[in-house]
């Protein structure tokens, strides 16, 4: 796996299909601005469909999640909040019949294989591709022309969709989130301390430097 340039680092645990990790990942970018030294992100990968997977990794729709009209009423209603505090462009406020593991699985690959500047960029096109323009990040074909865009060969996509042992590996990473006490996305740690939710800049900056 690639190691950053500097060991000043943010760990985020995170789903793609999350609108508040693509919300959070703005607060992380406008705290970022404040600072002097580049703070990297260790992307942890969390499942937010692992209760409602079969065994062949697919999501079974008609699993009770306990989430109904009115949770998704009130979530939307704070993405729209947010939305107009961080100023951001989204063209969806959920995402519930679009699948991220194909798009974790390839910025896992990418993340263990590549350096960091080149994982970073294809995580924030995922992460642009569905709340900005509305894209099913679950598709291959998306998720080629997502990683040709940044620069990255899409046989790198190909090759990380077809490898059951990454996907073990993935999955590996899913629980290990659990064990390590992560319920819900995005759940922001630095040095022991967490913070969880698409937390405001100064709220990170607490986290991070204790001021």
């Amino acid at each position: 796996m690639s190691e950053p340039a500097t060991s000043e680092r943010i760990t985020v645990y995170s789903d793609y299909v999350c609108p508040f990790c693509y919300l959070g990942r703005e607060s992380l970018r406008r705290y970022q601005t404040q600072r002097e030294e580049r703070l990297e992100i260790d992307w942890r990968p969390f499942d937010l469909r692992s209760g409602k997977r079969r065994s062949d990794g697919s999501i079974d729709h008609g699993v009770d999640d306990g989430k109904d009209e009115d949770y998704y009423e009130q979530a939307k209603e704070n993405v729209r909040r947010l939305k107009e505090e961080y100023d951001v462009e989204m063209d969806l406020e959920i995402a519930t019949d679009v699948d991220s593991l194909n798009a974790q699985l390839v910025s896992y690959h990418v993340k263990s294989a590549f350096d960091y500047d080149q994982w970073l960029a294809l995580d924030e096109a995922i992460l642009a591709a569905l709340w900005e323009t509305g894209r099913d990040i679950g598709d291959a074909d998306v998720l080629v022309d997502v990683a040709t865009d940044v620069g990255i060969d899409g046989a790198v996509v190909e090759t990380a969709l077809g490898d059951d042992e990454l996907r073990t590996e993935l999955r590996d990473q899913f629980q290990a989130a659990q064990q390590a006490g992560v319920t819900g996305v995005p759940t922001f740690a630095y040095e022991g301390h967490a913070a969880r939710g698409a937390v405001p800049p100064a709220q990170l900056r607490r986290l991070v430097e204790g001021t």
